[in-house]
C-alpha cells in the first residue's frame, strides 16, 4: 500500500514491478491489480507462472539479455507510469529509459551505487522516489494494516508461501536469503 500511495497511482496506469516473484513483489502485484493498474513484472523463467497467477498481465524474464527491449516493445512509445524497483543499483539506469512522461520510479531496494544521467529524468519530467517503512507514521501504518487485512478477508490479497524451514535451520534460511538468486513468496520459519 505504501509503495503505491508514494507513487500517487491512478487506475488505468501501468506499473512494472521488478523481481515481482519475491514477497514484496507478489504483494505489490496483487495490490496494484486491486487498484486497477496494468501490471507488468520481471522474474526468472520458473517464477513467471506464479506471477501471472497473482495478477500480472505480463511477465518478462530478467535473466534474458534483451528483456528491456522486450518491455519497450510491449509498452510502446508511451512507456511505463510507475516502476517499483527492488535493486536500484542494477536497474535504475534502465528504468529511466522505460518511463512515460511524468513517470515515477519507486526505490524499495538497493545494494550499492549507480551512476545515472539526470537528463534522463529531465526529458520526461520523471521522479525517483525512495520509500521505507521506517518513515511511515503510526496512523499510516494502521491504515495500511487495515486495508491489507480487508484485502485478505475479501480475497484480493493472497499471501504466497515460499520456502519453509524448521526453526533449528534458521541459519540456513538466512544464508539462502543473503546468497540466493531470489525467492518466490514469503519464507516461513516453522516452530
Amino acid at each position: 500500500m505504501h509503495l503505491l500511495s508514494s507513487a500517487r497511482v491512478k487506475a488505468g496506469e501501468s506499473v512494472l514491478v521488478h523481481r515481482v516473484s519475491g514477497r514484496v513483489g507478489l504483494a505489490a502485484c496483487q495490490i496494484a491489480r486491486a487498484y486497477g493498474l496494468k501490471v507488468l513484472g520481471t522474474a526468472g523463467t520458473e517464477e513467471g507462472k506464479v506471477v501471472l497467477q497473482n495478477g500480472a498481465h505480463e511477465v518478462f524474464n530478467h535473466r534474458e539479455v534483451n528483456y528491456i527491449d522486450k518491455i519497450k516493445t510491449y509498452v510502446g512509445e508511451k512507456g511505463i507510469d510507475v516502476i517499483i524497483e527492488m535493486l536500484a543499483n542494477v536497474n535504475l539506469n534502465k528504468d529511466l529509459s522505460l518511463l512515460s512522461q511524468g513517470g515515477r520510479v519507486i526505490v524499495v531496494g538497493n545494494r550499492g551505487t549507480i551512476e545515472i544521467n539526470p537528463r534522463d529524468t529531465m526529458t520526461k519530467e520523471s521522479s525517483i522516489i525512495g520509500v521505507t517503512l521506517f518513515a511511515t507514521t503510526k496512523e499510516e501504518f494502521q491504515q495500511y494494516a487495515a486495508a491489507l487485512q480487508a484485502g485478505m478477508e475479501i480475497g484480493w490479497l493472497k499471501p504466497v508461501i515460499g520456502s519453509q524451514y524448521p526453526l533449528e535451520k534458521v541459519a540456513q534460511a538466512h544464508e539462502n536469503i543473503i546468497h540466493g538468486s531470489g525467492a518466490t513468496g514469503k519464507m516461513i520459519l516453522l516452530l
